[in-house]
């Protein structure tokens, strides 16, 4: 397998995110740039250093060319590949054959989104995307999309394998207990199972608890060669496996609902790695919808499938769980700002850095991280960790 040459062979040297939430009076492009700086700095680079950059967004095709135009870089590697939620992870594995052909040597993949507080309303753009995007299956019956096709996953899931909406509403507790641990997360109050179950019911089985937030945010992180990576200025954290899959691009096209293209990338990635799903530490996987979370960990291997509900009953994912999943309050608490692939790696660099606080999972080495895009459409699987385990 060609991509095992290049197990280890980069590593994540910076990170930084900016506008958490509300990031009033500020452009998408503004926090960007905010973020990108952090990232930059946290490496012990400048921008000046940048020579290669990856970034998309859902609502500019040409989306790169401001980017860098607001950066002020020249970058001799450009990729701008979009996957909805997922591309901040499939940008990995560009960016590292980019920099071991040598046709650049630091990358920085970036993120922003003001879809919180933007005078542009989301409703608006979902009537221009059902032109610019049409879904010929489903757009006639004006789902309410995304919350839609997730439910309708859920659905299946419950009815196929006996999945109770419990199952759901644990995944978003546990989400909430680690976000209480986070100082930057979004939502910090108590919750609990009976809460999440009666909650305002959104799109049948699915509560406005087992929802994602809606937020404003950026983040970025900058990778480089391992060699390079360790004379710089943070711990390096080495990609070690990542592979991205796709299957569908309308929910309804899927073969089977309970099963997606996370069991390709996430098999290709840990062969990749040379790990196995028992030796991960930590798992940062993107739940937008509680559901998400119970596929994930099947389709990644984790558990059976329809063994999901079980693996995360009694606070199985929770802090002092048998496996620490979405460390800080994941898109369900934490933050959600409309693709969070890049903020699961975020915090799964964190993590094995050992810079988490109280959240902090002990001696941390192997984590992996799930990026989903579109209506469990786009999967891109990575395996990251420390000096120890290459």
């Amino acid at each position: 397998m060609i991509a095992k040459r290049l197990r280890g062979a980069t590593a994540i040297a910076g990170v930084g995110h900016a506008g958490f939430g509300f990031a009033t009076g500020y452009s998408e492009l503004e926090i960007l740039v905010q973020a990108s700086h952090r990232a930059v700095e946290d490496a012990g680079l400048t921008l000046q250093d940048i020579d290669g950059i990856c970034t998309a967004s859902v609502a500019a095709t040409m989306w790169a060319m401001p980017v860098i135009e607001h950066l002020g870089i020249r970058p001799t590697f450009i990729d701008s590949t979009m996957l909805g939620g997922s591309s901040f992870v499939a940008h990995l594995m560009p960016a590292i054959q980019a920099l071991e052909s040598g046709q650049c040597n630091a990358v920085l993949v970036c993120y922003g989104s003001t879809q919180r507080t933007s005078s542009l309303s989301r409703a608006e753009v979902g009537r221009v995307r059902r032109w610019l995007d049409p879904q010929p299956y489903e757009t006639p019956y004006n789902p309410l999309n995304p919350l839609s096709s997730y439910a309708l996953a859920a659905a299946r899931h419950m009815h196929q394998y006996g999945t109770k909406r419990e199952h759901l509403a644990e995944v978003a507790v546990a989400a909430r207990r680690w976000a209480q641990l986070n100082p930057e997360a979004l939502m910090r109050d108590p919750l609990t199972i009976d809460e999440v179950l009666s909650a305002r019911m959104v799109s049948d089985p699915l509560t406005i608890r087992d929802c994602c937030l809606v937020n404003d945010g950026a983040g970025a992180y900058v990778l480089v060669r391992a060699d390079r990576a360790r004379s710089l200025k943070q711990k390096p954290v080495y990609v070690l496996g990542n592979s991205t899959a796709c299957w569908n691009r309308q929910i309804s096209s899927m073969e089977d609902l309970t099963v997606t293209a996370a069991q390709q990338s996430g098999r290709i990635a840990f062969e990749m790695a040379g790990v196995k799903p028992s030796d991960i530490d930590v798992a940062e996987l993107y739940d937008a919808f509680s559901i998400n979370t119970i596929l994930f960990l099947e389709d990644l291997g984790f558990c059976k499938k329809g063994e999901g509900g079980d693996f995360v009953s009694g606070g199985g994912i929770a802090p002092g769980g048998h496996l620490p999943v979405n460390t800080n309050g994941g898109g369900l608490s934490c933050l959600h700002p409309g693709m969070y692939g890049i903020f699961i790696t975020i915090e799964a660099v964190r993590q094995l850095r050992g810079q988490c606080g109280d959240r902090q999972v002990p001696g941390a080495q192997l984590a992996v991280v799930n990026g989903n895009g579109g209506t469990l459409s786009s999967q891109s699987t990575a395996i990251l960790g420390t000096e120890e385990t290459l």
